[in-house]
């Protein structure tokens, strides 16, 4: 009775999770091409127009409107914006999924897994598609100041289809089976275990998983990311900065890593049950 009460309760919070997720990515990409923007005015040539256009405005004074540095302001002022609103509601995002979590001292350990299920899974899919890290070459030159040399923006869908594209297939194929459709496997297996409880599969299903889960590149990935964060940033020409996408798929690994706990416990009360009857 109590579970029938909470789960329209559970789906508005899920589609309240979803709609925080989804605008979290959408500001996420409108920073990222704000960015893009922003970089495309630290190139040398824009940089020499922007200087050349300063020392105008100093000489001809009010005549001469700065309309480059207005468009630059501008375009600064979107990127912070942009960049706030993606990090304000991947905070929304975060809280929610914390209240949902929480339901593992409510509901009884089926319906949680369900549950837990589902939540891996959207976690999944935002930090796949969002931008994970902005990697900015840069290198200042007398006169014109901080000149970018590349920028590089993806997620992990990005990055596997630019392997693709310069070739580096071996290495794609690798990311994209052990970083998206091994941990895609592991949530359906999840919903299998869940829903199939008393079938023997579900047994052999989660024994699989566990065995092939240390080959999984999911929590690996999320290491290295953070170290070429922090290595970048120890440089003097390289700046890294995380995007919302490695907080969402930080969290698919945490979520994960629970709902497999509480699947295996799920399995284990089934055994004793069988046991004792």
């Amino acid at each position: 009775m109590k579970n029938i009460i909470l789960l329209p309760i559970l789906s508005l919070f899920i589609a309240l999770l979803l709609f925080f997720g989804s605008k979290a990515y959408h500001h996420a990409v409108l920073y990222e091409e704000a960015t893009t923007q922003m970089v495309h005015f630290q190139g040398v040539g824009e940089q020499a127009k922007l200087k050349l256009e300063k020392w105008t405005k100093n000489l001809f004074g009010d005549i001469y409107e700065d309309t480059r540095k207005i468009n630059l302001d501008k375009l600064r002022e979107k990127q912070h914006f942009m960049q706030s609103e993606a990090i304000k509601y991947t905070a929304y995002f975060m809280i929610v999924l914390l209240l949902l979590l929480f339901n593992y001292f409510i509901l009884d350990l089926k319906l949680f897994t369900l549950l837990g299920s589902v939540l891996a899974m959207i976690t999944l899919f935002f930090g796949l598609v969002s931008p994970i890290l902005m990697v900015t070459i840069h290198k200042e030159v007398e006169y014109l100041g901080d000149i970018v040399l590349s920028f590089e923006s993806k997620g992990i869908i990005g990055s596997i289809l630019k392997l693709f594209e310069t070739g580096d297939i071996v290495v794609a194929i690798v990311i994209l089976l052990f970083s998206v459709i091994t941990p895609i496997l592991k949530i359906a297996s999840l919903f299998f275990v869940t829903l199939f409880v008393e079938s023997h599969f579900a047994h052999h299903l989660v024994a699989f998983f566990k065995m092939i889960g240390k080959w999984s590149m999911a929590d690996v990935f999320v290491v290295a990311i953070f170290l070429v964060y922090l290595t970048a940033n120890k440089g003097d020409v390289s700046r890294a900065e995380v995007e919302v996408g490695l907080y969402f798929f930080l969290s698919y690994v945490l979520v994960s890593m629970l709902v497999s706990l509480t699947a295996d416990k799920l399995l284990h009360n089934h055994k004793t049950t069988q046991a004792s009857s």
